[in-house]
C-alpha cells in the first residue's frame, strides 16, 4: 500500500488508486483470507477516505492578475460610493433543449426517463442564455437566445435590460460599469462587442459605459457565476429542460434566502456568426483604453 497511497498533509486524510476488491486479492496472496467489506473497514479505520477529482486547479496565471482585481476591486467600491450602476454580464452554459438528462435529483415517486444519448440532432434547439446581475439590487435577468452567442447578441440583451429595467432602477445615471470575462461573446478582444457597445448602448441611450475584463481562467470570480447561475442550476437540478417554457419558468422561480429575484426573457431574433468590424469602423469608435491594462479596461462615450 506504501506506493499507492496518497494524503492531506493538513487534515490527515489518506486514500488510495486500489480498489478494495484488489486490496482483498494481493491479502489473499499474503495467505490473509479477508473480504473487500472488512478491507474498506479498516481502511477507514486506518484514516483513508473515498476521493473523488476536484476542479482546483486554474490555468496559467496571467502576471497582470492580482492587479487587475486590484483595479476591479477599486472600481466596484467607487461604484458605490458615486451611486454609479454596476452590472456583472456572462452566457450561462448552453443547454439542449429536449428529453436530455439534466445533473442532479430532486423529490420525486418515480424517475423522469430521459434520452439515452444527449445527440445534438435530437434537440429542439441549443438555449443560449445569457445573464445579466445587479449586485446592488440582487436581481438577475436571463435572456434565453435560439440562435448563437455572439457580441451583438450580448449587447442586444444589455440593451434591453437597460431600458426595460436599468434606466428605471436608475433614473439619474449617465453612466454604467460593466463586469465581464475575458472572453466569449464579450470577450476583451472582439471586435463586434465594442462597436456594439458603441452604437446600440451608448449612442441609444447617452450613456458612458465603461468595462472591466476579469483575466483569464477566473471567471468563477465573476460575481454573475456564484451569486445567479449557480442559483439556476440548483433550481433546475435534475429536471429535463424539454422546452424553452421550462426553463424559463425555472429561471424566473429561481430564489435565494437573500433576495434574489430573476427575470427571464425569450429571445426569438436570429444572431449571424463571422460578422467583421473593419479598422476604419474601429477608428470612429469614441473609445478610450485605461491606462493601466488597457487591453482589459476601456471607456466608450456616446457619439
Amino acid at each position: 500500500m506504501a506506493h499507492e497511497t496518497a494524503g492531506d498533509p493538513v487534515s490527515g486524510l489518506k486514500w488510495t488508486r486500489r480498489t478494495t476488491v484488489k486490496v482483498a486479492e494481493e491479502l489473499c496472496k499474503l495467505g490473509i483470507n479477508v473480504c473487500p467489506q472488512t478491507v474498506a473497514r479498516l481502511l477507514k479505520a486506518m484514516g483513508y477516505s473515498l476521493r473523488v477529482n476536484h476542479k482546483k486547479l486554474a490555468g496559467a496565471s496571467n502576471p497582470n492578475r492580482d492587479e487587475q482585481f486590484r483595479h476591479i476591486t477599486e472600481l466596484r467600491e467607487r461604484c458605490a460610493a458615486d451611486n454609479v450602476p454596476l452590472i456583472s454580464v456572462d452566457t450561462k452554459k448552453k443547454e439542449l433543449v429536449g428529453t436530455f438528462r439534466n445533473p442532479g435529483a430532486k423529490w420525486d415517486r418515480s424517475p423522469e426517463l430521459v434520452n439515452d444519448h444527449d445527440f445534438r440532432s435530437d434537440a429542439e434547439a441549443l438555449a443560449v442564455p445569457y445573464g445579466i446581475y445587479d449586485p446592488r439590487a440582487n436581481a438577475g435577468t436571463v435572456f434565453v437566445g435560439r440562435t448563437a452567442d455572439t457580441p451583438a447578441f450580448a449587447v442586444d440583451c444589455i440593451e434591453k435590460w437597460w431600458r426595460t429595467e436599468g434606466c428605471k432602477r436608475y433614473p439619474d445615471a449617465e453612466a454604467l460599469q460593466i463586469l465581464a470575462d475575458g472572453g466569449g461573446s464579450n470577450s476583451c478582444t472582439a471586435r463586434a462587442w465594442k462597436f456594439n457597445l458603441q452604437h446600440r448602448l451608448c449612442n441609444r441611450h447617452g450613456l458612458r459605459v465603461t468595462v472591466a475584463h476579469y483575466p483569464p481562467a477566473t471567471s468563477k470570480w465573476n460575481p454573475i457565476e456564484h451569486r445567479l447561475f449557480c442559483e439556476i442550476s440548483k433550481n433546475w437540478a435534475g429536471r429535463p429542460l424539454d422546452s424553452f417554457e421550462t426553463m424559463l419558468k425555472y429561471v424566473r422561480t429561481t430564489r435565494t434566502s437573500t433576495g434574489l429575484r430573476v427575470r427571464a426573457h425569450l429571445v426569438r431574433k436570429t444572431y449571424e456568426t463571422g460578422v467583421k468590424v473593419t479598422d476604419a469602423q474601429m477608428r470612429e469608435l469614441h473609445i478610450t483604453p485605461n491606462s493601466d491594462l488597457p487591453k482589459w479596461n476601456y471607456t466608450i462615450e456616446p457619439m
